[in-house]
């Protein structure tokens, strides 16, 4: 049997009206390349021989329910049926039964609470060990929501998740965050009025963030905010790609 740790953030798929355009915009900002995976068009995004997520059509049932473009996030369980029930037992909802990835794995979709929509990911193999992130790798995972208290005592009960700090951002209240031991993984806050439902928002690692940004906006981006410094010296920003999904930037200081 595979040794599968909770709560790891383990692949990250991009739903679009555009593959293809996608797939020229992300390797000018992030350097992914694309490797194809089956036979059903779905391409895998590539940081050098590494996959690290992938990306497909916006399926129809989803576009039809009104949900624009968006990036979904797979968080690992060792037994996904049985988080799920625990995750229905806590107030969140299965959106999709369980499918099976012949070789890869296991997936449900499910809402937490406040409704912003995950993936619990049950991989047939070994997972890789956690590493620091580097370029072309993932580097933090942002929850925003309706009530951040709430949303983390859903998450920490379903995956282990600790408190690991918080900053009082004024007028927008406390940003938490949140990891397993003392490893930060990531934050969450209440989201603003204008922000329309809660969401999560990967941020890619790259070499210079504010490089990235000029050139996300040159390809048809739209920023929503940075680049900007944060504790720790990094730089980070927030995006929607040419086809609407929010996406944001990282990089260390040099």
């Amino acid at each position: 049997m595979p040794s599968i740790l909770p709560g790891r953030f383990n692949w990250h798929e991009l739903l679009t009206s555009d593959p293809s355009a996608a797939h020229g915009f992300y390797e000018s900002i992030v350097g992914w390349g694309t490797a194809p995976f089956g036979n059903d068009g779905y391409t895998m995004w590539m940081s050098g021989q590494t996959p690290v997520g992938g990306v497909m059509d916006l399926p129809a049932e989803v576009k039809a329910m009104g949900v624009p473009p968006h990036w979904l996030i797979y968080i690992s369980t060792p037994d996904v049926e049985a988080t799920a029930r625990r995750a229905e037992g806590l107030g969140g909802k299965i959106l999709k039964p369980v499918e099976v990835v012949p070789t890869v794995g296991r997936f449900m979709v499910v809402a937490d609470p406040q409704g912003a929509v995950f993936c619990l990911y049950q991989p047939e193999n070994d997972m890789a060990p956690d590493t620091m992130p580097v370029p072309g790798g993932w580097s933090w995972h942002e929850l925003a929501t309706t009530d951040r208290e709430g949303a983390f005592k859903f998450y920490s009960a379903l995956f282990g998740w600790v408190k690991t700090g918080d900053m009082d951002m004024g007028e927008a209240g406390i940003y938490q965050m949140y990891g397993i031991g003392e490893v930060p993984m990531g934050g969450i806050y209440n989201k603003p009025a204008e922000v329309p439902v809660s969401n999560w928002l990967p941020y890619a690692m790259v070499t210079d963030a504010d490089l990235a940004v000029e050139t996300a906006k040159k390809n048809g981006a739209t920023v929503l905010y940075g680049p900007m410094e944060v504790p720790g010296g990094g730089r980070v920003a927030a995006i929607l790609d040419p086809q609407g999904a929010a996406f944001a930037l990282h990089s260390q200081k040099s």
